[in-house]
C-alpha cells in the first residue's frame, strides 16, 4: 500500500537523507551537481516547506518503508499546482508506486496542475506524459518551455483509473 505522508519539520533530516539519492540520480543530467568535501551532496534549502502554506513536503512510503518523496507548490484555484521535485528510489521504479503516489497528490490538491521535466531526463518525461495522458484521457496541454517539457491539466478532466 502506497502512503503519501506529510513531512514534519522535525523529520527534515530524513528528507535530506533521501534527497542525497535524488541528487545522485540528477548528477547524470546536471554535471554541476558535485559531491561536497564531506562526501555528501549539498543540502536543499527547505525552509519554505515549513514557513509557507503553499509549499508541502511529503514522504512516499510503501507500507512503512520510505521509497521516495515529493515537494509540491499548491496555489489557489487561480494558480496552477506544481510538482517541484518527485523521487522514487530506483529499486521501486516501474512497479506503479510512483503513479499511485502522484495520483494521491493530484487528488489532494484538485485543480490546475503544471508538471515540468528537464530536457535530458527522458525517463521522467516518459513517466509524466504517460501518466497524465492516462489520467486525463488525453485532455492535457504539452509544450516545451525554456528547455523543459511541460504538461498542464485540470484534475476535473481525470477519468476513473484503477
Amino acid at each position: 500500500m502506497v502512503i503519501v505522508q506529510e513531512v514534519k519539520p522535525e523529520e527534515e533530516f530524513i528528507l535530506h537523507n533521501l534527497m542525497q539519492f535524488y541528487s545522485y540520480e540528477f548528477s547524470k543530467f546536471i554535471p554541476a551537481i558535485q559531491l561536497e568535501e564531506d562526501g555528501t551532496y549539498k543540502w536543499f534549502n527547505l525552509d519554505k516547506y515549513w514557513e509557507n502554506d503553499h509549499f508541502h513536503a511529503y514522504f512516499i512510503k510503501l507500507y512503512d518503508e520510505l521509497i521516495g518523496f515529493a515537494l509540491i507548490e499548491a496555489q489557489s484555484e487561480e494558480q496552477p499546482n506544481t510538482i517541484e521535485e518527485f523521487f522514487i528510489v530506483a529499486k521501486y521504479h516501474g512497479q506503479g508506486f510512483g503513479k499511485t503516489a502522484a495520483v494521491q497528490l493530484f487528488n489532494r490538491f484538485p485543480g490546475v496542475w503544471t508538471v515540468y521535466q528537464m530536457e535530458k531526463n527522458k525517463p521522467s518525461q516518459a513517466f509524466w506524459k504517460k501518466l497524465i495522458d492516462r489520467l486525463t484521457d488525453g485532455y492535457f496541454v504539452q509544450r516545451i518551455e525554456q528547455g523543459k517539457h511541460v504538461q498542464e491539466f485540470h484534475t476535473n478532466s481525470f477519468k476513473k483509473v484503477k
